[in-house]
């Protein structure tokens, strides 16, 4: 089948491309409501991945609400310039979704999940308590892109946090997370989901 992207609803281009740029990796982005850090915005993100490693930067893009407006985890960023990105497991699959529902701002997912905070050691920000990994991360840069637009952050990682259950170090002494004891959550196309399934390595030659 060909389709082109010219005549293409912008929906339908959607959800062709969720489809087919699979897997791909969920950020879990707790930020802010406020200065006092008293209320937090929970969401998920797939268009999500790593830009660069010096300084390590990662990208999220974040579109619009139903209504045209900003979603609230794009307006927490660009105001207060922080966030924790969580790499959930797969047994989070339907927390990290729930808390993908559109609510009024202010209204926190924290409470729909049940899901504690506790203090993000060496920051001034809070992380999840049940979730393996956590990055403190502040705002890089914001570009916009395409006609809605669709808001493309760069975030700085500043501190990582990674679960001792889900760690080791190698024989060469680098610290190693370890895939299979992670599990994590990836997004397909639609309602879709998967977990990892056999994980393999290929030497080099």
């Amino acid at each position: 089948m060909i389709f082109s992207a010219h005549t293409m609803a912008s929906t339908d281009i959607y959800h062709t491309l969720t489809q087919i740029i699979i897997p791909r990796p969920v950020a879990w982005v707790l930020s802010p409501n406020d200065e006092t850090g008293s209320s937090h915005n929970l969401a998920p993100f797939s268009f999500f991945n790593v830009v660069c490693s010096d300084p390590p930067v990662l990208m999220l893009s974040i579109g619009v609400k139903s209504d045209g407006t900003m979603k609230d985890s794009c307006r927490n960023l660009l105001e207060r310039k922080r966030c924790v990105i969580h790499i959930g497991s797969d047994d989070q699959a339907q927390a990290i979704s729930d808390t993908s529902r559109e609510l009024a701002f202010g209204e926190s997912e924290l409470e729909m999940i049940g899901n504690g905070l506790v203090p993000f050691e060496g920051t001034d920000m809070h992380r999840l308590q049940d979730v393996p990994i956590a990055l403190a991360c502040r705002l890089y840069q914001h570009i916009e892109v395409g006609n809605k637009p669709q808001h493309l952050l760069l975030v700085e990682v500043e501190q990582f946090w990674i679960d001792d259950a889900v760690c080791y170090v190698d024989s060469k002494g680098r610290s190693r997370v370890d895939a299979d004891k992670l599990r994590p959550l990836a997004r397909l196309g639609g309602s879709e989901y998967a977990r990892l399934g056999e994980v393999f390595r290929i030497e080099r030659r």
